[in-house]
């Protein structure tokens, strides 16, 4: 335990030094910070993104529907560089007033309509295309169940295990506990469902596998924190069978590369706007 207890003020200054990793895009007010207008393709829909686990949801869902030939699903994908700031443009923030990646413009409706946060986007395009979601109202309430299950829990991984573990500027004893073993919770819990299952509401492929996969996933096959020794990932033997088969899926491997800008080279794809970008 620390021995560097904090007190906090009576009241709360911002501190940009303080922030870790991210300390020069994280602040206290919303809103634009410069004016730029976002670039803009051919196609019905146009996604601001990178390839984050947030923002792989949705590509690898209009990967996913353009593979089950739904031509109405193309889309231009552009990346924004959060490091950067770029998500708090004027364009952007028009579209999403929270800078948050994703950010989608749907241009085949009049007006255009604007979709943001991960899972309203896939929950959208899901619905528009009648696909990927079930039709049946119990199964439909199970997979909404998960996809937002996984809305409600990803922020104790990624804002809290994650930073914690991987990105605070010290490492700290109380949160890296707190933030283990609640991520652990969250891995049993998965583990559990899919023990009965083939994914994760059922034995059908939905929004919410795409939803989770990325975050989970991606955890347990140890792509993200570096942490899966730490969490002892290889318990979850359930979740680990469930993250190879939905890795090994076309859609999703296309899905993961776009709006990415980092790692190996051959695995980016800065921009996306037709099916020939993979190549």
């Amino acid at each position: 335990m620390s021995t560097n207890e904090y007190q906090p003020p009576k009241v709360w200054t911002w501190d940009q030094e303080s922030g870790g990793k991210f300390a020069n895009i994280n602040r206290p007010v919303a809103g634009a910070t410069h004016d730029k207008s976002l670039p803009a393709g051919e196609h019905p829909h146009q996604l601001y993104s990178l390839a984050t686990p947030n923002g792989q949801k949705v590509t690898i869902l209009f990967e996913e529907l353009l593979e089950k030939g739904i031509a109405a699903a193309e889309y231009d994908a552009y990346s924004v560089d959060i490091t950067e700031g770029e998500q708090f443009s004027s364009g952007f923030v028009e579209i999403n007033p929270n800078s948050k990646i994703p950010a989608l413009l749907d241009v085949s409706t009049t007006p255009a309509t604007r979709v943001f946060e991960s899972g309203s986007i896939l929950l959208y395009l899901a619905e528009k295309f009648d696909a990927f979601i079930p039709n049946e109202p119990s199964k439909r309430t199970e997979c909404l169940n998960w996809l937002f299950w996984q809305m409600g829990s990803a922020p104790m991984l990624g804002g809290g295990f994650g930073h914690f573990y991987a990105y605070a500027p010290e490492k700290l004893e109380y949160p890296i506990n707190r933030y283990t073993m609640e991520v652990k919770r969250q891995l049993d819990v998965l583990d559990r469902q899919l023990a009965k299952h083939d994914f994760i509401a059922g034995d059908e492929y939905t929004i919410a596998d795409m939803a989770i996969f990325p975050w989970y996933g991606a955890l347990v096959l140890n792509e993200v924190y570096d942490a899966a020794e730490f969490l002892q990932a290889h318990e979850y033997k359930n979740v680990i069978a469930w993250a190879n088969r939905i890795n090994e899926r076309p859609a999703v491997k296309r899905g993961r590369r776009v709006n990415k800008v980092w790692g190996d080279e051959s695995e980016q794809l800065r921009e996306r706007h037709s099916a020939a970008d993979f190549d």
